[in-house]
């Protein structure tokens, strides 16, 4: 291995290590580093495809892009995908392995360092520096056995720590101070360094909370990052992060998307947040479809009948079917595409336990549940319409009389999708339609919406200059340097394969 590497660590959740990683990756490949991201265990419903055929959490695909390279499943080898409030479906370096309830889960960790330290390992040997990120927060002791996403990974390959504080939330200078309080000395002994971030206001006001921080712990500072507006401009992972509404000219088209408790892959819509004449909500369950929407999109599901289940609990069967009787329009993603059938049966218990449930009954499909997952990268052409680009992430297939009436015809000559006879109510398992700028325009127009010149690819790799610029002005990136070593790994004896070990618990 020739590679440095850097892990930032957060006192929580959502405090902006994604982003920061994000940033600093641009910065360092603009400055003419081989940079590579590392997650090793990430908790995300919103992911990506890969070069490599699997998917990982889409915040490291960003983290990718902005270091200018494909991603693969060596950045995120373990990923957890949510199904329930107490488990989730295991990916084990891009390929799904089982389920698992959450204690269960935590007896599988001790069988997954060896994938991760493999998978990091390999990015070591193509980079100039690996650019690691952990995962909730630094100081969840009670989690620390067997731990592959936080200190447990820092010390079996020895990669130095910085942990993140998030000012913003309130109580920044006790959460840093504490987290170096409860962590056991030899994990407290990783940590070097300390960043401040999203602070608002004027800095010589903090300019004692940083000297107070550093005097308890012992960690260098490195920074006191402002809060980055053009955030919002980048694809969120967490359902947390997704954007308020944005007021908009009375002229705008209203488009509302029902953010279910297992919605995935929600930054499908982040282009049309970027349309000056749309105006897009993402309602919660409770939230009811409000009278004037012009359009409803039932995006992806990790759990598609347990969100069916949850879409009526909260009324919104009965707003949807209101919606059409005005002739609004409804338009479904994967799961969300599922859900407007007559039913979805899951035999062998895909997403948990196996059973069926009646659809919403706007499309005459119905969708079966098995097989191998799909992962690719799509092209083609919209029926009626322009060439498109995105990908496919489902398990399944949906058959009925709506899918003579397909969305798209792919490269190869595939039809996927369904549209209602007046085309009013349409659905497909294509992700990503919407950052293609011609499809976008197509569509909008389609919707009697103005559709503006943005350009949504480029304007993401503007936020992301903006961005390592931004951390360049408020880190001291030297420093920073000096802290990131070459890794020592210690490989923890393996006989089979972790996927191997790990299916035989599930």
């Amino acid at each position: 291995m020739v590679a440095k590497a850097i892990m930032f660590q957060g006192t929580g959740s959502d405090v902006g290590k994604s982003m920061l990683v994000a940033g600093l990756a641009r910065l360092l490949r603009n400055r003419g580093l081989i940079v590579r991201p590392f997650k090793p265990q990430n908790m995300s419903n919103n992911a990506a495809v890969t070069a490599d055929g699997g998917e990982i959490g889409r915040a490291q695909a960003l983290q990718a892009r902005a270091a200018g390279v494909a991603p693969s499943v060596h950045m995120n080898p373990v990923l957890l995908k949510p199904q329930s409030d107490v488990g989730a479906q295991v990916i084990v370096q891009g390929r799904v392995v089982g389920n698992a309830r959450a204690a269960q889960y935590q007896g599988m960790k001790p069988d997954l360092m060896p994938a991760v330290l493999d998978s990091f390992e390999r990015l070591c040997g193509e980079a100039d520096i690996v650019l690691v990120e952990g995962a909730g927060s630094a100081s969840e002791i009670n989690l620390r056995s067997g731990d592959i996403a936080n200190m447990g990974f820092a010390r079996a390959a020895n990669v130095p720590v910085v942990v993140i504080g998030d000012i913003e939330r309130g109580g920044v200078i006790a959460s840093l101070v504490g987290t170096k309080t409860v962590l056991p000395t030899d994990d407290a002994r990783m940590i070097e360094g300390f960043l401040v971030n999203k602070f608002r206001g004027d800095p010589t006001l903090f300019a004692n909370g940083i000297t107070a921080v550093a005097a308890a712990t012992g960690w260098r500072a490195l920074g006191l990052v402002p809060y980055f507006e053009d955030a919002r401009l980048l694809p969120a992972e967490d359902v947390l992060g997704l954007a308020e509404r944005e007021t908009k000219s009375q002229a705008a088209r209203k488009i509302v998307v029902l953010a279910y408790p297992r919605v995935s892959n929600f930054d499908d819509f982040d282009p049309l947040r970027m349309e000056p004449h749309i105006d897009i909500a993402f309602l919660r369950p409770g939230e009811p479809i409000p009278g004037d929407a012009d359009l409803v999109i039932l995006p992806g599901s990790k759990s598609t009948i347990a969100d069916v289940a949850a879409l009526r609990a909260c009324g919104w069967d009965v707003d949807l079917k209101a919606h059409v009787r005005r002739g609004g329009r409804v338009l479904g993603i994967c799961g969300g595409y599922q859900m407007l059938g007559r039913c979805v049966d899951d035999p062998d218990g895909m997403e948990g336990a196996s059973g069926s449930c009646e659809g919403l009954g706007l499309l005459d499909v119905e969708t079966r549940l098995g097989g191998d997952k799909m992962l690719v990268d799509v092209s083609g052409v919209a029926v009626g319409g322009p060439s498109f680009k995105g990908y496919e992430m489902h398990v399944g297939r949906t058959r009925g009389a709506d899918c003579a009436r397909p969305m798209v015809v792919f490269s190869d000559g595939r039809a996927d999708g369904a549209r209602s006879a007046d085309a009013r109510i349409e659905g497909c398992y294509v992700h990503g339609l919407f950052a293609d700028d011609v499809y976008r325009k197509h569509f909008l127009q389609g919707l009697g919406a103005e559709a503006g010149s943005v350009r949504y690819e480029d304007r993401i790799e503007e936020t992301l200059d903006r961005l390592g610029e931004h951390l360049a002005q408020h880190i001291d990136i030297d420093a920073l340097m000096e802290i990131a070593r070459q890794p020592r790994i210690s490989m923890p004896t393996a006989g089979e394969d972790a996927g191997s070990r790990v299916r035989s618990r599930t």
